[in-house]
């Protein structure tokens, strides 16, 4: 390994270990910031789906962008404005402030997201890809796996607004390093013109249907913009069809393996991005416990995941991805299936286990698919291809968060989490957590039906 690829791999498992971080660090937070400003558990959610929403609805068109002006240039400057916004929400002084400050930390975010995993495979030849990007997954467990701890800990003994800022410094640290220490940028369609029209019709139109999607049990009148970015997003891709120079190249879904990995990435992140949302409410909430003992049990899950997905990744260089991916989605549908028995009195060690089960499932299936998605693309659309997997995560984390808020809406209404509510909250987590389950059937066949793999070496 060179000391550019050294510091390649260390700018980008930096970029990747704080943003799941401070997410689930937030995760434990989330009652708290609903005491202080008196927020409804629906707005609470909002604190946590806003950053997803704003950062699914930029990545692609900064994926793009990166591709055309070059990524390492995009992806610094995404890591100064998170900087920024995750000073901003530390400063937040009511719930619709710091929603606003959160959009745009995911603008910032998507910046980065678009960006990372196409600097690191563009840094490394295909026969190390599944090596590196399990390290780079390893890093993402990491930050979920120290968050609840931390998190839990920030939260009890300095308050929420410092894991803002902590998420801050990490920033700093990440813009620091590609500053000073990579020398080398990526460029992928140099020279192309960026489709300015298709990437506003597609950022507005994804926000307003996953923000239509998720709010209009609370307000009906939210159905509509939810229906406009339904058809704006398929005017998009009539636009795209017709582009000499797409913001998103649809030739490259004509690839079974590209197209069937990045629907099963969406259907499993669907299906698992809430767990750790409600676990943490059922912990605090229903249990009692306080934010560092709740994070101490949720850190079984992100555990094994960073312990699992280095091997995973090196797994799918000798065996095809489809396989260990799938074996992975079936996991996590069983115990997500298990989750949703959870009762009052469960005992926490049997918490602990589904937990863990979780974790095996994930890290089996996430560096595989990445790898496989990336494999199955040319080097000069690595960064359309790691936008659209990315893309897929984010949207699947904000749609796993809007259907928690859908029901939530339905159960709860307009309450407050607390002692008082809690067998409302148990009720819509086994809801929640049936559905996740049965997405994960569909989610296994979407992985198997992608085929062999051929790598590209382009």
């Amino acid at each position: 390994m060179t000391s550019e690829q050294a510091n390649v791999l260390l700018a980008t498992c930096l970029a990747s270990f704080f943003p799941p971080f401070m997410s689930s660090s937030l995760n434990l937070a989330i009652p708290a910031i609903g005491t202080e400003f008196g927020a409804s558990a629906v707005v609470a959610n909002w604190v946590v789906t806003s950053y997803l929403v704003a950062s699914a609805a930029f990545l692609l068109p900064f994926g793009r962008l990166g591709d055309i002006t070059g990524r390492k240039r995009v992806f610094l400057a995404g890591m100064l404005i998170h900087v920024v916004f995750s000073l901003a929400s530390g400063l937040a002084t009511s719930a619709a402030s710091l929603i606003v400050f959160r959009v745009f930390q995911g603008i910032g975010g998507a910046m980065g997201f678009a960006t990372s995993v196409a600097i690191l495979t563009g840094a490394f030849p295909p026969e190390n890809r599944g090596k590196v990007l399990g390290i780079n997954s390893a890093a993402v467990y990491t930050g979920l796996s120290l968050g609840p701890v931390v998190g839990g800990l920030l939260t009890q003994h300095l308050g929420w607004r410092s894991i803002f800022f902590t998420n801050a410094a990490f920033g700093l640290v990440v813009a620091v390093v590609t500053a000073l220490k990579i020398r080398h940028e990526w460029h992928g369609d140099r020279g192309e013109s960026f489709d300015a029209a298709g990437t506003a019709l597609y950022t507005f139109s994804l926000a307003a249907l996953i923000g239509g999607i998720s709010t209009f049990k609370t307000f009906p009148a939210a159905r509509w913009p939810a229906l406009l970015g339904g058809v704006g997003l398929v005017a998009f891709v009539v636009r795209e069809l017709r582009a000499d120079h797409p913001a998103l190249d649809l030739s490259v879904f004509r690839n079974a393996v590209f197209a069937f990995s990045n629907l099963a990435a969406l259907i499993n992140y669907s299906s698992t991005f809430a767990v750790t949302f409600l676990l943490s409410l059922y912990l605090q909430t229903v249990r009692g416990l306080d934010p560092q003992a709740a994070g101490i049990i949720l850190l079984a899950q992100p555990v094994l995941m960073a312990l699992l997905s280095p091997l995973a990744g090196r797994l799918s260089d000798r065996i095809e991805p489809r396989l260990v991916a799938s074996l992975g989605m079936v996991l996590t549908g069983l115990a997500l299936a298990l989750l949703a028995r959870l009762g009052p009195d469960t005992p926490l060690l049997w918490v602990i286990a589904e937990l863990m089960l979780i974790g095996v499932g994930f890290a089996l299936f996430a560096s595989p698919n990445t790898n496989a998605v990336m494999s199955s693309v040319p080097s000069r659309h690595y960064g359309v291809g790691a936008a659209t997997l990315g893309t897929m995560r984010l949207v699947g984390q904000a749609l796993s968060m809007a259907f928690v808020a859908v029901v939530f809406a339905h159960n709860m209404g307009s309450a407050r989490i607390s002692r008082q509510t809690s067998p409302l909250l148990l009720a819509s987590s086994h809801v929640s957590f049936g559905f996740f389950a049965s997405l994960c059937g569909l989610g296994t066949l979407a992985s198997l039906a992608r085929g062999r793999l051929r790598r590209r070496t382009a």
